[in-house]
């Protein structure tokens, strides 16, 4: 059994201290910590009391050295980070000095720009190799399910993998004008910027939101599609030996493409800091502020989410299609940890990810993507853990 430090008090990090909590045999203890440490005693008050002893505390994910003296009174076999993706490297710093394991759902991102890219945690490969330790990142759905469900593909299914697309639909109904179903800053940064598709070998750029289709998804309906950029094209352009195209897709109502152009229209998705009555400040973190959290949204959202991967390529000489996805009903996440399913769908992977890691089923010194791994454990578990996955070998591709 093994200890978790799980920075972040969140609609996530409330689903991995369920799962955690789920399942002691893994998980004897775990840390609950935040910037606002009455998040964390509100969660220990829900689930303590159990077989997992709980613990909380306040911490500053901003500043290694709180994180580090954290790590050293904890002394965790792993830290989870369902934090902002601005920590990212804070946290690695501190594992890397207290040789600690780490795991994230999302890659970093800086502050000041709006950009996926893996190149600040892919430079910690060598100091986790010598450091004996290893980090796991994106351990989420998209990314991390999704680059799971594309190692299987390629696993099992075929000889060669020309092309990969990922399909992200969120067909709930939370009630609200506006709102976004997770944390709205990284939300609204990753929507308002240029999609980017990976083909042949280099990344092509388009304008945001400019690339649409329709899909008609099992269970949630026929939706419009957009095509984003996402960061595990980045990873799974280097890690699907021979890929030559991978887009991500993802579902937006005209009504939110609506409210979500007024607002930018006006500044308020801005990064760039302003003077407002003599003070500086960050439209789209005011924006953020002022939207409802998404962490409110659980009892009031209604509906299903489906998510997965349609990869086309080559099985025995002959060509072979391939869609495996993931339906994920709000209500259900709700009534089972609290949380609707877009905090579900990532919080459960994180739990799966960590409990690989400490079994030594996925454990080796470095930096690493999920699809490095075998995939079939992490396959098996999550139809265990709460989110079963569904096979179509004769899927509808989108063109």
């Amino acid at each position: 059994m093994a200890k978790a430090l799980i920075i972040g008090a969140g609609g996530v990090a409330q689903v991995v201290v369920h799962k955690c909590c789920q399942n002691p045999d893994v998980f004897e203890e775990i840390m609950i910590a935040s910037r606002t440490k009455s998040k964390c005693d509100a969660l220990k008050a829900k689930l303590g009391g159990g077989p997992v002893k709980i613990h909380t505390a306040q911490v500053d994910a901003d500043n290694t050295v709180e994180v580090i003296a954290l790590i050293n009174e904890f002394k965790p076999d792993i830290v989870i980070n369902v934090a902002l993706p601005y920590q990212d490297l804070s946290i690695m710093d501190a594992c890397l000095a207290t040789k600690v394991h780490y795991l994230d759902t999302a890659n970093y991102e800086h502050p000041d720009t709006a950009k996926f890219e893996y190149k600040w945690q892919w430079d910690y490969k060598e100091r986790f190799e010598k450091a004996g330790i290893m980090a796991l990142l994106g351990s989420g759905f998209d990314p991390g399910v999704t680059g799971v469900f594309c190692a299987y593909a390629q696993k099992h299914y075929f000889d060669e993998i020309h092309t990969i697309d990922i399909l992200d639909a969120n067909g709930g109904d939370h009630g609200y004008p506006f709102a976004t179903n997770f944390n709205p800053e990284i939300n609204i940064r990753e929507i308002t910027a240029n999609g980017r598709y990976y083909e042949n070998g280099k990344f092509v750029e388009t304008p945001p939101l400019s690339v649409k289709k329709e899909y008609n998804f099992d269970q949630v309906g026929q939706k419009d599609i957009y095509l984003l950029y996402h960061e595990e094209l980045e990873s799974l352009a280097v890690n699907i030996k021979g890929v030559q195209k991978i887009r991500f897709w993802m579902t937006f109502s005209e009504k939110y493409l609506t409210h979500l152009r007024v607002l930018e229209n006006v500044g308020m998705t801005s990064i760039d800091p302003i003077m407002f009555e003599g003070k500086e400040i960050v439209p789209l973190q005011f924006l953020k502020a002022v939207l409802p959290d998404p962490a409110s949204l659980g009892p009031r959202t209604k509906g299903k989410t489906n998510i997965g991967c349609i990869v086309q390529g080559i099985k025995d000489g002959k060509p072979r299609n391939y869609y495996v996805y993931n339906i994920c009903d709000h209500q259900e996440a709700y009534q089972e940890v609290g949380s609707q399913a877009i905090s579900y769908t990532t919080g459960v992977p994180a739990m799966i990810g960590a409990m690989l890691m400490l079994k030594g089923i996925w454990m080796k010194p470095g930096v690493y993507n999920v699809e490095e791994f075998d995939p079939d454990p992490f396959m098996e578990a999550l139809n265990e853990h709460g989110l079963p996955w569904q096979e179509n070998f004769d899927p509808v591709l989108l063109d």
